[in-house]
């Protein structure tokens, strides 16, 4: 059977305790399915969540691979009884779904929009609306799990709705692709794939470098759409003239439409985001919870749902009330390894830029406000952040004893337990500072 194939192939590229938990208890459902639509059944919806979240592209991938067309991967959970749930809304076999791998939930409506990527949002909804214009193609770049693939997909879901042909794939497996198709002696049909439909979205870019014989093909597809005004976004970790190991004249077609950048989200919209996957997910979290997180978690966002996926899956099969300390012990594994990089002239580097104020005045005697703040700021995040200890901080500031440092801890303590709004701007700066000791 084809699913025993998949199961083959998950084995070898998923952890072994994933596997185990996850994959092993799904059902592949024969009479549901088509050659377009795979159905599986999980033992309950937490696993059905997590497996199509993090693994439906992956089986859709292998399907793909084994039988030549792309099928919708839908996971559904059997009901406490033990009843067959709800069949899902069928397929019919005409539906324009091939070599998109799209996921239906990467909407418009879905992305939080901020200050940190409203450019960006504004130019991929304008091309959405008006394909092969002025915007083309388009480069959308940023770090890693800011939002790039959301917004490239949300593109492809709007003019899929318009009965527009789409072709997504990451770079990565387009390139599977063309060395498969080259050691089969088919480009015909791998040009036909890339070359035959209204918009092609190809993800992470930076995969084209070095590759010199399939950036050469990869030229003469940008060349063949373009002409025809069809449609190409793009995605890639940094700016395209910044990619090293890619063809300057590949490096020009890219420049010529609109570059869009994604900055890491501010503070307001890591909770923004939050709140909409909670909601998405049917995740109940307190507001203190959904602070906390975004204070605490990097700019990934794919992070900040893993973590959510593992709070709400944690809590359902424990039976346990989601609070925070269930958050603060599942973030211990997310924060653990941050933390053993981080000095004191990273968090006091990080303070001083945020107040404003030179690290020899706050090293100083000087007692005005602001001067005062920050260094009481350093002191708290070092206790927070590192492992020195009051006198050890206190040395650091020229400090006769650690009787002053002990004095500053407790005034700011009381001051983020007292002022929510200081809290959120001390939390933000400690995600920063945690962030940069990752790296």
């Amino acid at each position: 059977m084809i699913f025993d194939v998949i199961c083959n192939e998950l084995k070898r590229r998923v952890p072994s305790d994933e596997y185990a938990r996850y994959i092993i208890p799904l059902k592949f459902l024969e009479r549901p399915s088509k050659s377009n639509l795979i159905v599986l059944e999980a033992p309950n919806p937490y696993i059905a969540l997590y497996v199509e979240n993090r693994y439906g592209h992956i089986i859709a991938d292998f399907f793909e691979k084994e039988s030549g067309t792309r099928p919708v991967v839908r996971i559904k959970a059997r009901n406490a009884e033990g009843k067959k749930s709800a069949e899902f809304p069928s397929i019919s076999e005409n539906q324009s779904i091939k070599s998109t791998a799209l996921n239906i939930s990467y909407t418009f409506d879905s992305f939080v929009v901020g200050h940190s990527n409203k450019f960006a949002h504004t130019i991929a909804k304008a091309l959405s609306e008006n394909l092969g214009s002025a915007y083309n193609p388009v480069v959308i770049f940023g770090g890693v799990g800011l939002g790039k693939t959301h917004l490239l997909q949300a593109i492809g879901n709007a003019v899929q709705a318009q009965k527009k042909i789409v072709t997504y794939r990451k770079c990565e497996n387009m390139l599977n692709d063309f060395i498969e198709h080259l050691r089969l002696q088919t480009m015909d049909r791998f040009r036909e794939q890339y070359r035959n439909c209204d918009v092609l979205l190809i993800d992470d870019i930076q995969f084209l470098s070095g590759k010199e014989n399939f950036q050469e093909e990869f030229f003469y597809t940008f060349e063949e759409l373009h002409s025809r005004s069809k449609q190409i976004v793009l995605t890639a970790d940094q700016p395209p003239k910044m990619i090293a190991g890619i063809t300057e004249r590949l490096k020009s077609r890219f420049m010529w439409g609109q570059i869009a950048e994604i900055q890491p989200p501010e503070l307001e919209t890591k909770i923004a985001i939050i709140k909409i996957k909670c909601e998405i997910h049917k995740i109940n979290l307190a507001n203190e919870i959904i602070n906390y997180i975004a204070s605490k978690l990097d700019n990934n966002v794919r992070e900040i749902e893993g973590v959510l996926n593992n709070i709400n899956i944690y809590c359902s099969m424990l039976g346990r009330v989601i609070s925070l300390e269930v958050a603060k012990d599942i973030l211990k594994n997310y924060l653990k390894d941050k933390l053993e990089n981080i000095t004191i002239d990273n968090i006091a580097s990080a303070v001083a830029k945020e107040m404003n104020c030179k690290i020899a005045e706050i090293k100083s005697k000087s007692r005005v406000k602001k001067i005062v703040t920050a260094r009481n700021m350093i002191i708290y995040l070092a206790r927070k952040l590192t492992q020195n200890s009051m006198p050890l901080i206190a040395e650091y500031f020229g400090m006769k004893d650690h009787s002053a440092v002990s004095h500053a801890h407790r005034s700011i303590t009381k001051t983020v337990d007292n002022d929510a709004d200081f809290k959120l701007k001390i939390d933000a700066l400690a995600s920063k500072i945690t962030e940069k000791g990752e790296k």
